[in-house]
């Protein structure tokens, strides 16, 4: 017996210890059972001062099991004891495990030889955040985590698929050797190094983009915006088509814009630049520049329609009104097939300069305006390198794009995907995480039996792409937001990594059900910490400053109380060591 309960103060239980401490190695995070005969309540020792064990109170054992949480304060009658050796995985570690329901992540630091581990499901089937400051091992307990699920001896987990957006580059070597520990397993990488690779390069078909993926990739920031990127994607597809009833609709399309043009009451030098603009970028085999005009007595091209007189004007305004005109037809609609439809950036580019005519933006200079920063965007990005991340050398579907992200070199199925990001901006980086994320998800929310095929999207430095950002006033959503509330039910779950929680999506990071916490100084993150995760206590928030590297605190739904873990080095190790500074300065004399 460790003494006498003298005082209960809410949660906590004041023990007056009728021991001598100096015979003990350590009390301070030892659990006890507090039992008057009717309950056996488990408490954990936070604190000795003068003699007085503060006790916080955890849970019950109820027929042998621990439950989590306290209804009834313990009786001043209490016997008080440490708990049993053979009782301490009830509480912190795994009861029963199982390799095809289990995972160990590590050890007790305070308890000599305890598993610690958690439910496979408990953890992995809720979005979970693994935090802490650079150099808190952060990295390698990701990396020793996820070596876990794959350390098997029995059960192989085949049908697992791990997305990691990797910022640094750092997992490669983590993970490439998965498939030494069976055939059966499979590692995929992808690279945005464009100069020197042994990893493929991360590329995504362009006719994939939806309106949303457009506006994030331009960084719209406007709705007014949307609407001509929708017309430039619906343009692209029509324009990339063939066949008599698809020309009909392209001349329609383009007649309609040229009398846009030749009503807009602009300067008659502006509208002949304008019209030859536009034939000479859009033009069918009955409209274009050469397109005969029959009058008569003599025919003329088109072109030659467009000169201007003496006296400044169009001359065959009329006539050439009039010949547009028969190409607009009111009824035509256009019932576009699932045919094989490629197109890349530099097509979309000039669908997009066509939607800014078709959409009567030149006669509206807030409308041009607020459009013409991503046409100029879109030009940039197609005159840039990254545009390699949008070339695609053959069609897919949907389908058939995830399929083939899914599928190793060897012909088998990957479990982790790993791209390495480290070589574009934050910007573009952002863009390609959410439209990858929004791709995944859409693809799991359309499956014919729901969550038959889990999704984990693990985000390095998640403070660079989950954050408080305006796609709910442009777009209706945030997509990370949108997984973090209703991606369990299809099992696309989200994995944050970050070292400044504070930074990330206030929704995003309350929707998380488990949490590993490495050692966080910063007071504001620390703070935010506090304010933001579900059942934190006071007493985690204080330890989180002295924890040593490659320890944690874990909580959540997935783990019975809050319990410090030591994580094991990751075996091999990912490429995230600090710069070896002296080693890069000095050299011996000669």
């Amino acid at each position: 017996m460790l003494g006498n309960i003298v005082g209960v103060v809410e949660n906590e239980v004041l023990l007056k210890l009728a021991i001598d401490i100096n015979q003990f190695e350590n009390l301070i995070n030892i659990h006890v059972v507090m039992d008057d005969g009717n309950r056996k309540l488990v408490g954990e020792i936070i604190d000795i001062k003068d003699g007085i064990a503060h006790i916080n109170l955890l849970g019950e054992i109820i027929d042998d099991k621990f439950i989590f949480g306290v209804m009834v304060k313990p009786s001043f009658s209490s016997t008080v004891k440490l708990i049993s050796k053979e009782k301490i995985p009830m509480i912190i570690g795994v009861d029963n495990y199982r390799e095809n329901t289990d995972i160990y992540i590590g050890t007790s630091p305070i308890y000599n030889g305890i598993k610690i581990g958690a439910n496979i499901n408990q953890f992995f089937s809720n979005h979970f955040a693994i935090l802490g400051s650079t150099g808190s091992g952060k990295s390698c307990g990701v990396a020793r985590l996820i070596q876990n699920i794959f350390d098997r001896k029995t059960y192989i987990p085949y049908r697992a698929s791990l997305f990691i957006f990797d910022a640094y580059g750092e997992y490669h070597s983590a993970f490439k050797n998965i498939g030494g520990i069976t055939g059966e397993l499979s590692f995929k990488s992808y690279t945005t190094n464009l100069n020197f690779s042994d990893s493929e390069i991360l590329r995504i078909p362009t006719w994939l983009l939806g309106v949303d993926d457009l506006a994030l990739l331009l960084n719209a920031d406007r709705p007014i915006q949307l609407p001509i990127i929708e017309k430039a994607l619906k343009l692209v597809n029509i324009f990339a088509r063939e066949g008599a009833e698809v020309i009909k609709y392209k001349n329609d399309i383009i007649a309609r814009a040229l009398i846009d043009i030749l009503s807009s009451g602009n300067p008659p030098a502006q509208i002949r630049d304008q019209i030859f603009s536009v034939l000479s970028t859009y033009n069918t085999p009955d409209l274009n520049l050469e397109a005969p005009i029959f009058q008569p007595g003599y025919t003329r091209p088109l072109k030659q329609c467009l000169l201007i007189d003496a006296t400044g004007k169009i001359r065959e305004m009329e006539l050439l009104t009039n010949f547009i005109q028969k190409f607009i037809q009111d009824d035509l609609s256009l019932n576009l097939k699932n045919e094989d439809i490629m197109y890349d950036l530099e097509d979309l580019e000039k669908a997009f300069d066509f939607a800014l005519i078709s959409e009567g933006s030149l006669n509206s200079d807030r409308v041009y305006d607020d459009s013409n920063v991503l046409k100029v965007r879109l030009h940039s990005l197609v005159n840039s390198d990254s545009k390699q991340y949008f070339d695609y050398d053959h069609f897919v579907t949907r389908e058939q794009y995830i399929k083939e992200l899914l599928t190793a070199d060897n012909g088998r199925k990957a479990q982790i995907i790993n791209f390495n990001i480290n070589y574009i901006d934050d910007r573009l980086a952002k863009s390609i995480t959410k439209i990858y994320s929004k791709l995944l998800f859409d693809y799991a929310k359309d499956l014919n039996e729901r969550a038959t095929m889990p999704f984990h999207i693990i985000l390095e430095e998640a403070h660079r792409y989950v954050q408080n950002d305006n796609d709910v006033e442009l777009l209706g959503y945030n997509i990370f937001e949108r997984i973090t509330k209703e991606g369990r039910k299809y099992g696309v779950m989200l994995g944050l990594i970050s070292q400044r929680p504070s930074e990330l999506s206030e929704t995003s990071l309350s929707q998380c059900n488990n949490f590993l916490i490495f050692k966080m100084l910063h007071p504001v993150d620390v703070e935010y910490i506090r304010k933001m995760v579900p059942n934190i206590t006071n007493e985690i928030v204080k330890r989180l400053r002295i924890l040593q590297p490659g320890n944690c605190i874990a909580f959540g739904n997935a783990f019975k109380v809050p319990v410090m873990i030591k994580l094991d080095m990751p075996n091999p190790a990912p490429s995230s060591s600090s710069c070896d500074v002296s080693g890069a300065w000095f050299v011996q004399r000669k």
